[in-house]
C-alpha cells in the first residue's frame, strides 16, 4: 500500500495529489480491477493469447 507523509507547508490538496501518482505507478487500481470478478486460468490463457495476437499484428502494421 502506498503511503505519503505530509511535508512542512504542504497543502493537503498537493498530498492528495502525490498519492493518487503513487497509487497509479504501484498498479493497485488496476489489480483491483482484474480481481473483480473470477477468471478461470483456461479464459485467462485465452484472453493472453488473443492479446498477444493484437499486439504482434500491430507490430507488424507499424513497420
Amino acid at each position: 500500500m502506498p503511503t505519503v507523509v505530509l511535508r512542512p507547508n504542504e497543502s493537503q490538496d498537493v498530498l492528495l495529489k502525490r498519492f493518487r501518482k503513487k497509487v497509479i505507478k504501484s498498479g493497485v487500481l488496476s489489480t483491483i480491477r482484474q480481481k473483480r470478478w473470477f477468471i478461470s486460468k483456461s479464459e485467462l490463457r485465452r484472453v493472453e493469447k488473443k492479446k498477444a495476437a493484437r499486439r504482434f499484428k500491430r507490430r507488424q502494421y507499424d513497420e
